[in-house]
C-alpha cells in the first residue's frame, strides 16, 4: 500500500470522527417529571412524546421537536383542518364562480336573456312530452272502447289487444317519469339562473363602491392640489 492512500485513508477516518463527533455534539433539551428542565445527550423514551429542543455545540436551538398530541386534541385539530379546507374550497369556488358570469356577461339582462333561451328549450321539450302523453293515452281509450265493444258482444278480447294496452299504459308510465324530469329540470335551471343574477348584482354593487371611492380619491387630491394652503 503507497503512502498516499494510506494518507487517504486516514483524512477518511478523521472526517468521520469529526462528523460523528459534530453529531454528538448536539444536546436535548427536555422537562421530565418532576417539571424540571433537563440538559442531556439523549431523551428518555417516557419524555420524547413530551416534546423536546435540540440544541448545538453552542447550546443554540437549532429544532423544536412539538409534544405528541392527545386523541381529543387530534380531534380538535383534524375538525379545524376540515373547516379550513371548506372555507378554502368556498373561497376558490365563488372566486372562479365570479371569473365565469364576468366573462360571460356584461348585464343582468344578458344572464335573463340566456335563462330565458335555456327555459324556452327545455319548455319545447317538456310540452312535446306531454303531447305524446296525451296521444297515447287516445291510443289506450280507443283500445279500451275496442275491448268493451267485443265483451258487449259476446266475444273474448284477442290477446294482441290487451297486450297493446299494457305496453301502451308502460309508455305512459315511461312518458309520466320524464315529464317529472323535464319539470324538476326547469325548476333547477331556473334557480341556477337566479343565483347567477343575484351574485352578478353583487359584483355590481362591489364595482360600482369601488368607482365611487376612487372617484372620491381623485377628487380629493385634485382638491389638495388646487389649495396651495393645504
Amino acid at each position: 500500500m503507497s503512502i498516499r492512500t494510506c494518507a487517504n485513508i486516514t483524512l477518511a477516518a478523521l472526517s468521520l470522527l469529526l462528523a460523528t463527533a459534530v453529531q454528538a455534539a448536539n444536546l436535548y433539551r427536555y422537562i421530565n417529571a418532576d417539571g424540571v428542565t433537563v440538559v442531556d445527550y439523549q431523551v428518555p423514551a417516557d419524555y420524547v412524546g413530551n416534546g423536546y429542543e435540540i440544541l448545538n455545540a453552542d447550546g443554540m436551538v437549532v429544532r423544536v421537536v412539538p409534544r405528541e398530541l392527545s386523541d381529543e386534541e387530534k380531534k380538535v385539530r383534524n375538525a379545524q383542518q376540515e373547516l379550513e379546507a371548506a372555507a378554502s374550497a368556498e373561497e376558490r369556488r365563488l372566486r372562479e364562480w365570479d371569473e365565469s358570469l364576468l366573462l360571460r356577461y356584461s348585464t343582468i339582462e344578458d344572464i335573463e336573456a340566456a335563462k330565458e333561451r335555456a327555459l324556452r328549450d327545455l319548455r319545447i321539450r317538456l310540452s312535446i312530452l306531454k303531447s305524446n302523453k296525451r296521444s297515447l293515452k287516445q291510443q289506450v281509450e280507443n283500445y279500451q272502447a275496442q275491448a268493451a265493444d267485443m265483451e258487449r258482444s259476446g266475444r273474448e278480447v284477442d290477446v294482441a289487444r290487451i297486450s297493446a294496452i299494457e305496453n301502451i299504459q308502460s309508455e305512459i308510465a315511461s312518458t309520466d317519469r320524464s315529464i317529472n324530469e323535464r319539470a324538476r329540470e326547469i325548476e333547477e335551471v331556473s334557480a341556477a339562473y337566479q343565483k347567477d343574477i343575484d351574485r352578478f348584482g353583487m359584483l355590481l354593487e362591489v364595482v360600482e363602491l369601488r368607482q365611487t371611492l376612487l372617484a372620491r380619491q381623485q377628487a380629493e387630491r385634485e382638491k389638495e392640489t388646487a389649495d396651495p394652503r393645504r
